[in-house]
């Protein structure tokens, strides 16, 4: 169930503005991520892990929270999973001793493994001090969250979806990021094969292409 209805949590009004210029869709699924990348000085031991499915925003995230802290003040390591594990230790136990900077962070950004076991950690003393560090995780959109990303995807390509669409389209397709974005391309992409508006028909086609016959994919 949704706490955070998209776009509503209580941002701080810099932070709001640049979340709205990057377009970060807030929901259910990211609400309480965003919420904690505000304030590193709060994290145990100043590290927290972001992990999320496919085309969720983790990098977008983690660059919007180190814009917001500074560089000097948030370190940001992208792809961590494939990071050499000896290295990242070292770059945790550099982050206690504080670096000679008060508040000094570090946010590291890892894909989660395609059954979802998550951050595989060969190195134990990496995977103990990892595994006390804060875990943010970003979920699956619900409804209200997907319909706003269609809405965002729309609106990054210039796509004009009339009325509607989000209700008819909501249901009818997955609830993941990635899924979601290749919903939109497609529209996008028959609408301009067909030369015609992004209407019900253009709808259809594009989730048949996607998910096979319409009524299967009615939830």
């Amino acid at each position: 169930m949704s706490r955070n209805p998209p776009s509503q949590i209580a941002l701080p009004l810099a932070a709001r503005k640049q979340a709205e210029a990057q377009r970060i869709v807030i929901g259910n699924a990211n609400a309480q991520v965003i919420e904690a990348l505000q304030d590193p000085s709060r994290w145990p031991f100043h590290v927290a892990v972001l992990t999320g499915p496919l085309r969720s925003g983790k990098t977008l995230l983690a660059r919007w929270a180190q814009s917001l802290a500074g560089a000097e003040r948030l370190a940001v390591i992208d792809n961590a999973q494939a990071a050499n594990e000896t290295e990242l230790f070292h770059q945790w136990n550099s982050v206690q001793q504080g670096g000679s900077r008060e508040g000094a962070a570090l946010l590291l950004v890892a894909n989660v493994d395609e059954d979802g076991t998550g951050w595989r950690i060969a190195l134990p003393d990496l995977a103990s001090r990892i595994g006390g560090s804060l875990q943010l995780e970003i979920g699956a959109p619900d409804d209200a969250m997907t319909g706003e990303l269609i809405l965002a995807h729309a609106e990054q390509r210039g796509l004009t979806l009339p009325d509607g669409a989000t209700e008819y389209l909501v249901p009818r397709t997955t609830r993941s990021f990635a899924g979601i974005e290749a919903l939109v391309a497609t529209i996008d992409r028959i609408s301009l094969e067909r030369q015609s508006p992004a209407t019900m028909s253009v709808w259809r086609a594009a989730l048949e292409a996607l998910h096979g016959p319409e009524q299967q994919r009615l939830f």
